[in-house]
């Protein structure tokens, strides 16, 4: 019995004089893992899941929500219609008719902004919606933690989705490669071709040569002109798609910056001025779109 009771103590005695390293040693260890967890705002969107080979990204999510709602609001609205309008409908016609007189100003004609204005609304809708669902407290701050070659970091289920280029780019190419098929399908095919290659101009050298010899010049001129637009095509997409970006990124970090100097408090007035730019931005990315979709649409002499 007291044999049992002397290693009983010397077994305690030798947990005791390890304890201090082994627990320092686990200490040390849970420090360096909390240490190597990182929280920042990427460039890129990052993985949620995957279905089969296709990723989804937590921006591609947030999109994904963004088209939910703007669904059950088209359905809501939808299913109330009447000749009075009451209620939600009300406030609807009145933002709708105050974007029609906008978009207007700008096609000239309310003809031409009954073609156009669907698919610009819907973009600004899809633009604003996604900006402002970046600010709601959960969007950004609740997610999982990924371990990746011995480093870890936070990565959000839901991101806004104009802040990543991807989406931006997509809106961008819809709106650029959109303007020119409805200025082929408005103008027509030949006399939109020749806007970007004017075999027209070229065409004419011969014909009016005797009478204005200066033509063998202009036309030539006027030739290249259309290579400067197929350039511009393509500017279209690259400052739609940055400016997009980079407003809304910027704020992503702007917030985050000032959660870590104080998460009480002092982020909210940056909060409310990423939704005044959040609306602007939006705003400017259904204008130029109009603006194009105006432009297509006008032929080459006007």
């Amino acid at each position: 019995m007291s044999q049992n009771i002397e290693q009983t103590e010397n077994i305690n005695q030798t947990k005791d004089a390890q304890s201090p390293e082994v627990l320092g040693e686990e200490n040390q260890g849970q420090q360096e893992v909390q240490g190597h967890i990182s929280h920042e705002p990427t460039l890129y969107a990052e993985p949620v899941f995957n279905l089969g080979n296709f990723t989804v990204t937590n921006s591609l999510l947030n999109s994904w929500i963004t088209v939910i709602i703007i669904v059950l609001l088209a359905v809501i609205i939808g299913k109330k219609i009447q000749r009075i309008p009451k209620g939600l409908q009300n406030y609807a016609e009145e933002i709708l008719e105050g974007a029609m007189k906008m978009a207007d100003s700008v096609t000239g004609s309310r003809a031409k902004t009954k073609k156009i204005f669907p698919i610009v609304f819907a973009i600004f809708m899809f633009i604003l919606i996604n900006n402002w669902l970046g600010l709601i407290p959960g969007i950004g701050s609740i997610g999982f933690i990924e371990t990746h070659a011995g480093h870890s970091a936070f990565v959000p289920f839901f991101r806004g989705g104009t802040a990543d280029l991807n989406t931006t780019l997509a809106l961008a190419l819809f709106a650029v490669i959109g303007s020119n098929l409805f200025g082929f399908i408005t103008v027509g095919i030949w006399k939109y071709f020749n806007k970007f290659i004017n075999l027209k101009a070229f065409a004419e050298i011969p014909k009016k040569f005797k009478k204005e010899p200066t033509i063998i010049f202009v036309n030539p001129i006027k030739a290249f002109v259309g290579v400067i637009e197929i350039i511009g095509e393509i500017a279209k997409v690259a400052s739609l798609s940055f400016r997009l970006f980079g407003n809304i990124f910027a704020g992503e970090v702007l917030l985050a910056a000032m959660a870590v100097i104080f998460a009480f408090v002092l982020p909210i007035p940056f909060m409310f001025l990423e939704v005044i730019v959040g609306m602007i931005q939006a705003l400017i990315f259904a204008m130029l779109t109009l603006v194009y979709f105006s432009i297509a649409s006008t032929e080459e002499e006007h």
